[in-house]
């Protein structure tokens, strides 16, 4: 079997932290952004965990640099 390659996408879009938790940034900042409040815009910019359904096939998209970490 060959290697197991890293998915460069999901790579650039998530963040590993020093717990192991995988950070993720908030959909919906950019389009349509008037029409929204500046409360809600203001709590898009937040990073938010990765949720725990989603947790293994991001972690097997990113196979090689997370559990280097």
């Amino acid at each position: 079997m060959p290697k197991m390659k890293t998915h460069q996408a999901t790579k650039k879009r998530i963040k590993i932290t020093a717990s192991g938790v995988i950070m993720r940034g908030r959909p919906g900042t950019s389009h349509l952004a008037p029409g929204k409040t500046q409360k809600r815009i203001r709590k898009l910019r937040k990073q938010s965990a990765v949720s725990r359904s989603d947790l293994g096939r991001i972690k097997q998209q990113v196979a090689n640099i997370a559990l280097n970490k």
